[in-house]
């Protein structure tokens, strides 16, 4: 559902319900790779003119894992900031904060931490995945437990419609969905009456499955959707999937020429051992590549020229290095308008709108959990 006019164009985050909320999130592990880009960024921004958007920067989900040497957040979380706004969130028609400048999130978090059973989070399938991914460091915290109730009640908090996630992320969704669900059902707003299965509707909207309630009064922590978007394979410079664990990415804002050098010994399809031998892009990763950024002429002149041995793996990397330079060129532009100095101003002016639409979900919580307003206290 697109933006009313007054939606679209409105820097009040207290604008018309009839625009859809959506919430996303980043951690700051600093600049933004080609993968950021694709499996999420790039997406953020075609949302932004759709709905009623909040994107924050998740400082403390990065100190549930990097508690031991927090240095580098604020300096990352910065450069995670210049990376949107070159990407092209537009903090005219979105909202742009870091986490930890809305202390709401850890207030809800708290409160929220109150009615969430332990056996919830544990199973929450990245819980166990992560602890083995990161060995190396201690992560029997309770943070880090309980790092998925904080990212409930960051969706929470803006009362979202809509959360946009790849698949691996349904289950975090999922886990929001039965909190906001247990809250509402032991701090019901005055006079609600949850709907019954036969009362509930399902209808399909463009985006995806909208579970619609019957007039009257609403919950307050309504049950956020999954928005699942587009995340196309791409691959790191050594094949496996493009991350800064693996030393394998291309940064957003990597120059021309460093692009071109990363992808010069980047792995291709094992069947080309010689030069004359074909090969296959479907099974090598510069063809992943190629699908992501190259045009449909360039993708069929590597598809013949692979195939029939027309071509070699050096050109090829070449033409791959032309559509991701071509691809990169206007965000690096639109990047380089902004400062440190200015991005702070980005964020702060975000965090003021953030904290202001947060404050009215709080009150209502504070209210719904029968704590003692604060004019009172």
């Amino acid at each position: 559902m697109a933006l009313t006019t007054d939606s679209a164009t409105s820097s009040d985050p207290l604008r018309s319900n009839t625009a859809r909320r959506v919430l996303s999130g980043m951690r700051p592990t600093g600049k933004l790779h080609l993968g950021n880009y694709v499996g999420a960024l790039k997406n953020w921004v075609a949302l932004q003119k759709q709905y009623e958007c909040y994107f924050f920067i998740a400082d403390y989900h990065a100190l549930t894992t990097d508690y031991a040497d927090p240095r580098n957040v604020a300096q990352n979380t910065l450069e995670v900031a210049l990376d949107w706004l070159g990407a092209g969130l537009d903090p005219e028609i979105c909202t742009l904060f870091v986490q930890s400048h809305v202390p709401q999130h850890a207030e809800l978090h708290l409160l929220l931490s109150m009615i969430t059973p332990l056996s919830w989070l544990e199973r929450v399938p990245t819980y166990k995945e992560q602890q083995e991914n990161l060995s190396g460091k201690d992560l029997s915290t309770y943070g880090f437990l309980g790092y998925p109730l904080l990212q409930s009640a960051d969706i929470l908090m803006y009362q979202a419609d809509f959360v946009p996630v790849g698949q691996d992320q349904v289950a975090h969704v999922e886990l929001t969905r039965e909190v906001a669900r247990r809250f509402n059902q032991f701090c019901p707003p005055p006079g609600y009456v949850p709907p019954t299965h036969a009362q509930l509707k399902e209808t399909l909207v463009a985006e995806g499955a909208q579970r619609e309630i019957p007039p009257g009064i609403q919950p307050i922590l309504p049950e956020p959707q999954v928005l699942l978007t587009p995340s196309p394979k791409l691959p790191g410079t050594d094949g496996r999937k493009m991350s800064k664990s693996y030393n394998n990415t291309i940064l957003l804002t990597d120059p021309e020429p460093v692009i071109r050098q990363k992808l010069k010994p980047m792995v291709t399809d094992p069947a080309r051992v010689r030069r004359t031998d074909p090969g296959d892009p479907d099974k090598c990763p510069v063809g992943d590549l190629h699908k992501v950024f190259s045009t449909p002429e360039t993708l069929a002149k590597v598809y013949e020229g692979c195939r029939s041995a027309g071509i070699g793996c050096i050109e090829c990397k070449g033409w791959a290095a032309d559509s991701i330079v071509r691809e990169l060129a206007p965000i690096q532009e639109r990047r380089a308008r902004y400062n440190e100095k200015s991005a702070q101003e980005v964020l702060r002016d975000g965090a003021v709108r953030a904290r202001k639409r947060a404050s009215k979900t709080m009150a209502e919580v504070n209210e719904a959990m029968h704590l003692l307003p604060e004019a009172v206290r």
